[in-house]
């Protein structure tokens, strides 16, 4: 009996050390993760340059986007201009049919011109619906073969649980996205980091030499009232409530920010302040690789260029915890081997992988460039000679 009595009074010292673990790893867990977005259906807190989810809360639960559909419309139209397929001055022809969008609109008329850099002010200071479907049409001829390149886009991004039915967000059946998704198409689209010359602004004017000048105002006050913030796109539905997929940089570091199915604007903008406080408070931007800056180079076999060079178009940097040591990060090149032409423009050939000592940190992927195709029997030819020659 003696033994038994022992054996229950072990068993429950165990079960209450046990409980007394979980119970402390939940109020842990808690204090990791304090809603700091009570009022949101959806939110994520995104830093741009690493990709790493610093908050989230039901990040994948598909919701009505608004207007925060422009932002895969304004991704197409930065993506057409570097593709030379449209220039900023070119000129944008309105149809009826744009002309007829209701909700929120610069008021083109039909027939009215304006260049893509104005259409573009429309769209991301004043979210103009009606600006979204001209520009629709500049680059697709029609807003249904527009939406199907905004839905293949999407899901080359890796957008899984988004589906587009227009171009501007207003209300459609089976027109979701979530807010990772959000979060993944504004970091696409602030790889363009032109664009916060349109989404960063907080007034403007369209038509401003003409009889008609129309003052733009921005949409997304958090421009003109929380320091550092200079995009992206608000958005607003009675299904759909205040939405917002916002931007801000400090010393640095960019995060982004979207909250969806806000009650007012003034919640939603003191909901995405407190996640960026808390993003510029608790974390820092480690520099890795500046723009411009030369990564090397790599080799393709039986190219017309057989050595291509490698440059940075953007910054690398990784994500660290406010106060954590530095010391021992290190970042190396690591290209595919035996890269053979032809090579896709785009095409991944490589990555740059981040360490601190032996832990594997951060990888970067690494696309060519450029080009490359295949050299002709003439251009081989001469190259070996070359290297026979260069050899002896």
């Amino acid at each position: 009996m003696k033994w038994k009595r022992l054996g229950i009074s072990l068993l429950c010292f165990q079960l209450v050390v046990v409980l007394g673990l979980s119970i402390a790893s939940a109020e842990e867990k808690k204090i990791d993760q304090v809603d700091l977005t009570p009022s949101a259906k959806s939110a994520i807190l995104l830093d741009v340059d690493t990709g790493t989810v610093i908050q989230e809360k039901n990040g994948d639960e598909k919701l009505p986007p608004a207007s925060i559909t422009k932002i895969m419309t304004m991704l197409l139209i930065m993506e057409a201009i570097d593709q030379g397929k449209i220039k900023m001055e070119d000129k944008v022809r309105t149809s009826e049919y744009a002309a007829s969008m209701g909700g929120s609109q610069i008021f083109l008329e039909p027939g009215e011109e304006m260049s893509v850099k104005e259409m573009l002010k429309g769209i991301a200071m004043a979210s103009g619906n009606d600006a979204s479907v001209a520009m629709a049409e500049k680059i697709a001829g029609s807003e249904e073969v527009f939406v199907q390149m905004m839905n293949e886009r999407a899901k080359q991004l890796g957008m899984n649980n988004t589906h587009f039915v227009n171009c501007n967000g207003l209300p459609a059946a089976n027109h979701y996205s979530t807010a990772h998704d959000i979060a993944i198409m504004s970091r696409a689209l602030l790889q363009h980091p032109e664009i916060t010359q349109y989404t960063g602004v907080y007034q403007d004017y369209l038509r401003k030499d003409s009889v008609k000048p129309f003052w733009l105002v921005n949409t997304n006050k958090l421009v003109r009232f929380y320091a550092g913030a200079d995009g992206l796109k608000t958005g607003f539905t009675v299904e759909a409530k205040f939405c917002l997929s916002a931007t801000a940089k400090r010393d640095g570091l960019r995060v982004i920010a979207v909250v969806l199915g806000e009650p007012d604007t003034k919640t939603r903008n003191a909901e995405v302040s407190k996640l960026f406080d808390y993003a510029f408070s608790q974390y820092m931007s480690y520099p890795l690789i500046k723009t411009g800056d030369s990564l090397g180079n790599f080799k393709v076999s039986k190219g017309k260029s057989a050595t291509v060079p490698l440059t940075a178009k953007h910054p690398y940097s990784i994500l660290l915890k406010r106060g954590e040591a530095s010391e021992g990060i290190r970042h190396e090149l690591q290209l595919q081997p035996k890269l053979k032409a032809p090579i896709k423009m785009g095409q991944p050939i490589g990555k740059i992988v981040v360490y601190k000592g032996d832990q594997l940190l951060k990888e970067f992927p690494l696309e060519s460039p450029v080009q490359v195709n295949k050299a002709n029997w003439w251009v081989l030819m001469k190259r070996t000679v070359s290297h026979l020659f260069s050899v002896g």
